[in-house]
């Protein structure tokens, strides 16, 4: 197998692994606090960042709102 394509297979099964051990071993708990909660917020952490960078805001795009909403709101109430 190729190199690259070997890496490849080991990290996928290596996230994949660790995933599903991570269900499995929740799934018994609830949602009652139990030692694995670190884990669950780091990963829900991590969703989060992963989230906030893909579908993050364009701060030109925000400011121009903005502005567009003040000045709107002060030719409605003069």
């Amino acid at each position: 197998m190729n190199p690259y394509t070997d890496k490849l297979v080991r990290r996928t099964t290596m996230v994949a692994t660790v995933t599903a051990a991570y269900f499995l071993l929740t799934a018994d708990y609830g949602p009652e606090p139990n030692v694995l909660d670190p884990i669950k917020n780091a990963i829900l952490s991590a969703e989060q960042s992963v989230k906030e960078f893909v579908f993050r805001p364009h701060k030109e795009s925000t400011e121009r709102e903005k502005v567009k909403l003040a000045s709107s709101n002060a030719e409605d109430h003069p």
